[in-house]
């Protein structure tokens, strides 16, 4: 069995250094050999994570995953944390299996981002004992919906609790990074995504 920091380590590698990490994921998962073991399985097990037709066309939560995955990469560098910043990407949606519920005909995906944050805690302390990293993975996790929530007025937003933890505007580029990693993302669908990023930031910035 290989040592799990080992993999980690390597997994690092392609996730700083690629400029399509989804290729090397994807060819672990085609060729069998991704990692089987705790807690890299719970990566692999989004393969059979069903998503909505209507907001997610490119199907499994591991294809947006890889998808998400890629869009960071090309932003990694405007990221205030890059390291911290690529994990996220990677880990953001594990809160997905245990919340993923068909309701009245509809997949929803309720609380991923509360539960992502304790599940992908749980997945780098296996790995790491840098706690400062664990937490700016974290903290993007569990933020990373707050886009959604804050420009459409949810009542799931709660700005006051998240600028505590983290960056808006790193919040921001991983959001943008979501919600372009999807499929059938046309021109004008970029630019609506762009603007509400820009809604966010102005939205939270002026927050009091």
């Amino acid at each position: 069995m290989r040592d799990k920091k080992l993999i980690f380590e390597e997994f690092n590698i392609h996730l700083m250094n690629d400029e399509k990490p989804s290729d090397y994921f994807n060819n672990l998962i085609k060729e069998g050999e991704f990692p089987k073991i705790y807690p890299f399985n719970l990566l692999e097990e989004l393969k059979d994570v069903p998503q909505s037709p209507k907001h997610h066309p490119e199907g499994s939560v591991w294809n947006h995953t890889m998808m998400v995955v890629d869009n960071a990469a090309e932003r990694k560098t405007l990221s205030e944390e890059p390291h911290a910043f690529m994990w996220a990407a990677f880990l953001h949606d594990l809160g997905k299996k245990p919340t993923t519920k068909l309701r009245k005909g509809r997949i929803t995906a309720y609380e991923h981002d509360i539960q992502g944050e304790k599940i992908a805690r749980k997945f780098l302390e296996e790995l790491t004992g840098e706690k400062e990293f664990i937490d700016k993975v974290c903290y993007l996790v569990r933020w990373h919906m707050q886009i959604l929530f804050v420009v459409k007025d949810l009542p799931f937003a709660d700005v006051k609790n998240m600028i505590l933890q983290v960056s808006p505007d790193e919040v921001a580029l991983l959001s943008l990074c979501d919600r372009l990693g999807r499929g059938e993302m046309t021109e004008e669908k970029y630019k609506e995504e762009e603007e509400n990023i820009n809604k966010f930031l102005y939205k939270v910035k002026n927050f009091n």
